[in-house]
């Protein structure tokens, strides 16, 4: 068992830390506003820190899951930063959807200080990390990764190294860009199920059982109908991960422009007030269009 840091308790890390509290690991949690991370130490127990540093003295591992790059530096680099309170040897596995920029800076920052890094951004929604059924994508090196896989697998049903820091970022960059599509596939065609008069419920669980089968379908397909979108992975934060996409596609010369009309598409959710909305709500956007 190990002694762990989990820095960011949002709707990802809240039932991630709590994953690992439950497989036995000695769990110390930090949250921006303290009263968080102290009802999630009454509720499950482990304790909490009023500052990132003080969460990971003594930790053989810290892991973050915080919102954006600038989020990220301020709770390693920050004048109450991890990277002031980890020991030579420690490990801080970064959790966020961030630039493959910043991990690759973070990484060179703390190898100075003896401390390991790995980017491992994750897929499976508020749903898979509830379940500890997520997906991680990780990057950094080989020996390292082995080494903390298993406390890793506590909130995971798959966690694989993609290659040296930046290669799980630039991974989760590839799953972004694949959703972006399906679910705007998955909203047109849902439109024109109910244009032409079908029972969705029926289309849907015909469909579902052929080629045209995803995620989104099977997790998506009911509240969307119902147009349901109070939930889930907030459009905000989409556009916050096409964003860094579009612009690490700038620079690798890669052509998205799918993937670029999507992320207009969710700006216009955006501006019809559906700034925390399921991404799903790409639906709400075409049936807007269609009075």
């Amino acid at each position: 068992m190990a002694k762990v840091a989990f820095i960011g308790l949002g709707v990802m890390g809240y039932p991630m830390a709590r994953h690992l509290l439950n497989k036995g690991h000695e769990v110390t949690v930090y949250n921006r506003t303290f009263a968080k991370a102290q009802t999630w130490v009454d509720t499950y127990g482990g304790r909490c820190c009023p500052t990132p540093k003080e969460a990971a003295e003594g930790q053989d591992i810290v892991f973050t899951c915080v919102g954006n790059d600038n989020d990220l530096r301020e709770v390693v680099l920050g004048a109450d930063g991890v990277i002031h309170g980890m020991e030579e040897g420690a490990v801080l596995v970064d959790h966020t959807t961030a630039s493959a920029d910043v991990a690759r800076e973070l990484h060179q920052v703390l190898a100075v200080k003896g401390i390991d890094f790995l980017d491992a951004p994750v897929s499976g929604g508020q749903a898979g990390a509830e379940n500890g059924v997520l997906t991680v994508m990780v990057g950094g090196d080989e020996a390292v990764f082995a080494r903390v896989k298993p406390v890793i697998e506590a909130f995971a049903r798959c966690a694989e190294r993609l290659g040296e820091v930046g290669a799980g970022q630039l991974t989760k960059m590839v799953n972004q860009i694949c959703i972006a599509g399906v679910v705007q596939g998955l909203a047109e065609a849902l439109q024109f199920a109910r244009k032409a008069g079908l029972d969705g419920e029926k289309v849907i669980e015909v469909i579902s059982k052929g080629a045209a089968q995803s995620w989104q379908m099977e997790n998506r397909y009911k509240t969307m109908w119902g147009q349901n979108y109070d939930f889930g992975f907030a459009v905000d934060w989409m556009r916050k991960d096409l964003g860094i996409t579009l612009e690490e596609a700038r620079r690798n010369g890669s052509h998205l422009p799918l993937t670029a009309l999507v992320d207009q598409f969710y700006s216009e959710v955006q501006g019809m007030g559906g700034n925390r909305w399921d991404t799903s709500s790409l639906l709400a956007r075409l049936e807007k269009s269609a009075k």
